[in-house]
């Protein structure tokens, strides 16, 4: 799944922005690795790019343009953002993403959405972590260069002039989500609803103190895994990831709010509810921590959704039964981990052998394709009992999942033409909004050739104005919606898309099984009319 990071940088160094992305960092401290001479050492693949920064090195073209617009200048000021696109690890097998298609998509978004900025546009294809997620560094001067279009997440006129700042505000980071999000979409690759916040909400800070704190309890432990002792801890828990334990504990167990309060007050947690929001107070802090920074799990109507499951959960049983560990517990209760994507397919064709000799292949191949079909073989009539043991079952399932995958697309079609048609019409809506001005000039004129006058000074504007006005007729716009309204009736549509996005991947992957499961068996019931007729042939 893709997502979607913001750093804004104070840094007046912008050279250091490109270095960050072309050497070595120390993943913790930021600082670049030397090589045994004190040089910095080069990443091993990236792909890099400029914007708007007329051939020249970006650093040299940034500082000359805050010059200019004498902005910039203070130590306090923004001096660059920085955006981070994240891809899923399992796109490159899965979804055939590689780091030139990434960094395609890297430039094609940042054209679109910061347009008339200088900028850095950098891939590269693993993360620090070596999770192997290929992922788009977007590195922009917060300076604009020159006047750009009105666009969705923009909300004041200044957001469209050249020599004014760039803005990351929350509807704009709402509004780069959601576009990431329909360009995962149209490209096929996996993705989660980035909209609607997440169950557990690891913060950037957060996720470092787990990561340093990791590393430290490793260093701690080195020694006595090395004289054979066993560690006490050998996984390191922040206090918020602890605290997070510590709820879902007392969840587990509790039937009304009263009981979740007291259960936590045994272990120290003091839970506050202010303006129908909850907040939870440890022993070794001073200031509560809201639910909003632990995760979508801990808030108010979330907590109160377990309790009275719980309570009628109770209400239902008749007789005490033994207490379980929670992992067995959920899983007698038949309660599984919601998915956003599709597992990995884990049937394959089987290797038509004699037209792989045909073809040339040795003989390490074809022991290759023998033990590669003995397994399919295997996993094929293991997926056969789910369908039915005749030909026929087989293929009314077939039938029954190619009409589920048709009656998926077609949710997905209409929906992807209300988000175009929403679209459509908020650039239609901005553009009108942006001649105001020009039309209200044109108000203020007193004769018909003032009027024709000032008509002919601003063409441009009255012609956009103009054809505006012809689409709302055509699509009978009677009453123009705000563009703020707009753009959250297209990030709602968008995550209604990423849900049924992601049952039509689940869809496909199924017809895809089926047909594999249906062409395995062909061949397999192939080989036994084969070694049959040959049975025949040697009596």
């Amino acid at each position: 799944m893709a997502t979607l990071k913001h750093l804004g940088s104070k840094n007046a160094d912008y050279g250091a922005a490109e270095q960050y992305l072309l050497f070595e960092h120390d993943e913790f401290t930021m600082k670049p690795v030397l090589d045994e001479n004190g040089r910095l050492i080069p990443r091993e693949d990236y792909r890099l790019s400029t914007l708007n920064c007329g051939g020249e090195d970006f650093a040299v073209a940034c500082m000359r343009a805050n010059l200019r617009y004498e902005k910039n200048q203070r130590r306090e000021d923004v001096k660059s953002h920085h955006y981070i696109i994240s891809f899923d690890p399992r796109d490159g097998p899965d979804n055939g993403l590689t780091v030139d298609r990434a960094q395609e998509l890297g430039e094609q978004f940042c054209k679109e959405h910061f347009p008339g900025h200088q900028a850095l546009v950098c891939t590269h294809p693993d993360g620090h972590n070596h999770s192997g997620n290929i992922h788009v560094h977007i590195v922009i001067n917060s300076l604009r260069i020159e006047e750009v279009p009105f666009l969705p997440y923009m909300d004041r006129p200044a957001d469209t002039k050249a020599g004014c700042k760039h803005r990351c505000t929350d509807a704009a980071m709402r509004y780069f989500k959601s576009e990431v999000m329909e360009m995962c979409h149209r490209e096929g690759l996996y993705q989660i609803d980035l909209l609607n916040g997440s169950k557990n909400r690891v913060t950037d800070r957060e996720y470092w103190a787990q990561k340093k704190g990791q590393a430290a309890l490793d260093k701690q432990n080195a020694p006595m895994i090395a004289g054979g002792i066993t560690p006490r801890q050998t996984k390191f828990e922040t206090n918020k990831e602890q605290l997070r334990q510590t709820i879902r504990a007392a969840l587990s167990a509790a039937t009304s709010f009263e009981d979740f309060s007291s259960l936590l007050l045994r272990e120290g947690v003091t839970v506050k509810e202010s303006r129908g929001r909850l907040s939870y107070l440890t022993p070794d802090r001073t200031k509560p921590i809201t639910a909003r920074k632990l995760g979508d799990d801990f808030d108010r109507a979330a907590v109160l959704a377990v309790l009275e499951q719980n309570a009628a959960r109770a209400a239902e049983q008749t007789a005490t039964v033994p207490e379980y560990p929670r992992n067995i517990r959920e899983r007698l209760q038949g309660k599984k981990a919601v998915q956003t994507t599709p597992e990995k397919d884990g049937i394959q064709r089987m290797v038509d052998r004699a037209a792989k000799r045909a073809e040339g292949k040795g003989a390490g191949y074809d022991c290759w394709a023998a033990v590669h079909n003995l397994k399919q073989m295997a996993a094929t009539v293991a997926a056969y009992g789910q369908y039915g043991y005749s030909p026929e079952e087989l293929d009314a399932a077939l039938v029954s999942a190619n009409a589920d995958l048709q009656d998926s697309t077609a949710k997905l079609k209409a929906l992807d033409a209300a988000i175009r048609e929403k679209k459509e019409l908020q650039t239609q809506v901005l553009a009108y909004a942006k001649t105001k001005p020009a039309r209200d000039g044109l108000k203020a004129q007193k004769t018909e050739k003032a009027r024709s006058a000032y008509r002919e000074r601003h063409e441009s504007d009255f012609i956009i104005a103009d054809a505006a006005t012809r689409y709302f007729r055509a699509h009978g716009v009677s009453k123009l919606p705000s563009h703020k309204a707009l753009q959250a009736e297209i990030e709602q549509l968008t995550a209604e898309k990423n849900a049924h996005y992601n049952e039509y991947r689940e869809k496909k992957a199924r017809v895809k099984e089926l047909h594999t499961v249906k062409s395995n068996l062909s061949q397999i019931l192939q080989g036994e009319k084969d070694r049959e007729k040959k049975h025949e042939h040697e009596r």
